[in-house]
């Protein structure tokens, strides 16, 4: 039976959330600080459940991104992967290179936008939050759902639809990962931590 590897990626196989530090890399603290203070009060009613998670992520993307050209916000994400591995849980990185050399399917399933996780995965498919590009520059929109929640489990079952014919294993940290952890054959939860 085919062996599928799902791994969230911020918090699971970070320490940090890299949306945060990606705005901060890309656009610096000041301006990251400035930008968070105009949509603190959508994040705290993000965080009482009053106001839904990926509007409120899409309104902070699109006050830092949109307009910018998709050439220079992939290579900002080029640059944010090479210089940010020190984000990664040791633990995580070595049980994704040891699925892989098992040859079993591994899959980051993640809310962050793909653009920027990607780069710090060369030869793992991402399933992230796309962006909407409009000649050839990003809209401030997201082109898919906020791959968080059923959106993880949807987003398998469009690649892998046929349940019955892989053992899926899954890794995650959070709400988001709820359904994704419950769904799987074998789930871990906040793995990976250094102890």
């Amino acid at each position: 039976m085919k062996k599928i590897y799902a791994f969230d990626f911020d918090g699971t196989l970070t320490t940090k959330d890299t949306l945060l530090e990606f705005i901060r890399f890309a656009k610096g603290s000041l301006s990251f600080g400035l930008g968070f203070m105009r949509y603190a009060h959508l994040l705290v009613m993000m965080k009482l459940g009053l106001y839904p998670n990926w509007k409120a992520k899409q309104k902070v993307f699109a006050h830092f991104f949109k307009d910018t050209t998709l050439d220079d916000f992939n290579t900002i994400c080029q640059e944010f992967a090479a210089s940010s591995k020190h984000l990664l849980r040791p633990k995580g990185i070595e049980a994704i290179n040891k699925a892989k050399s098992e040859g079993s399917e591994v899959l980051i399933v993640s809310a962050s936008i793909d653009n920027w996780v990607q780069p710090f995965f060369a030869d793992v498919k991402v399933l992230g939050t796309q962006i909407e590009v409009v000649d050839g520059k990003l809209t401030g929109r997201f082109l898919t759902k906020n791959c968080y929640g059923q959106e993880k489990v949807n987003r398998i079952l469009a690649l892998y639809p046929h349940r019955q014919d892989y053992h899926l294993t899954a890794f995650g940290d959070s709400r988001g990962d709820k359904e994704l952890l419950a769904w799987a054959d074998e789930s871990h939860f906040k793995p990976f931590r250094e102890v």
